[in-house]
């Protein structure tokens, strides 16, 4: 297997940096396609994708980063952090000297990843994006504000344990795969990051308070949106909704998920971005694929199918 290759760059003075982990040529994937781009959330860094190393290897170069306020990149400055993280992006494209990338948005990474696309969509082959957090209720606001101030307060214990459960669904009448498991990580991501990163609290307040902004539309990019089917922080709705102001986008739902979709279904998301990103169909028959919307229009939910996880994949811990 080809080794990883970790590169810095800087941005605005800031330091920042991603792996690349170059395609196996002998991993037999068969369709291969352009350098693949995974952008997830505030706790998800350039180590936090072992799963996409495994689907996306075969047929693709993987690249994950720490983005300026991110892991180990320098924080970031006050002010709209988008312009900042857009040029990094486009930084970390210019380096792998690739004309196009695929990427791959999740979270509050869906946001940084729409507005590339947005500002410079020549350079974006086809665009996947999860969890997007369109519309967040003030119910979560209020929730996500409680955990901040115990955070400020010092209870770190009870900042994970808020902001974990904030971003899932918690309700017994609505079955989601893996649950506790999902939940545990989570909670121990965020008191991970409290611990050893000085700038973690910052980013942490950005990814929970931002407004990201997903209006304007797109044109120009194939894309596909997802979500887990009982996400508590944006209903699954509410992000067909948005996928309907994407030209010729698809839109899918997975099963007995919320939020954290990437955790409750790893190798079934990263089998999903796979096939999208090598153009192959994305059920176990065209009849499932989804409907192929018109910008503005709003986008049939349907539901993906789910096969069985891969024998031997550990659940998160």
């Amino acid at each position: 297997m080809p080794e990883e290759i970790i590169r810095s760059l800087t941005v605005g003075g800031l330091r920042y940096g991603y792996r690349l982990l170059p395609r196996d040529p002998d991993a037999g994937g068969g369709t291969v396609t352009e350098p693949v781009l995974v952008i997830g959330g505030a706790l998800q860094g350039m180590f936090g994708w072992p799963q996409m190393d495994d689907h996306l290897g075969p047929v693709a170069d993987v690249v994950t980063a720490d983005l300026p306020g991110m892991g180990t990149a320098d924080p970031l400055p006050p002010g709209p952090s988008a312009p900042v993280l857009r040029a990094a992006v486009t930084g970390i494209i210019d380096d792998l000297g690739a004309s196009r990338i695929n990427l791959f948005g999740f979270s509050y990474g869906a946001a940084i990843a729409f507005g590339c696309a947005q500002h410079d969509p020549g350079r974006i082959a086809r665009l996947v994006l999860g969890g997007v957090p369109t519309h967040i209720g003030a119910d979560r606001r209020t929730h996500w504000r409680r955990a901040t101030r115990a955070l400020a307060e010092g209870d770190t214990e009870g900042f994970a344990t808020l902001a974990a459960d904030g971003l899932m669904c918690l309700d017994p009448e609505r079955p989601v795969h893996r649950r506790e498991l999902a939940r545990r990580y989570v909670r121990r991501s965020f008191l991970h990051a409290v611990a050893h990163s000085a700038h973690a609290a910052d980013s942490l307040r950005r990814a929970l308070g931002d407004r990201p902004d997903f209006t304007g539309g797109l044109s120009g990019v194939p894309s596909l949106v997802f979500a887990g089917e009982h996400d508590t922080v944006t209903s699954p709705e509410l992000q067909r909704e948005f996928a309907g102001t994407i030209e010729g986008s698809r839109f899918l739902t997975l099963p007995e998920s919320d939020h954290w979709v990437v955790l409750e279904r790893s190798d079934e998301v990263a089998a999903l971005v796979t096939r999208f990103f090598t153009d192959r169909p994305l059920g176990p028959s065209d009849a499932r694929l989804p409907h192929q919307a018109r910008a503005g229009e709003a986008v049939p939910v349907e539901q993906a199918p789910v096969p069985s996880p891969y024998p031997g994949r550990p659940a998160p811990r």
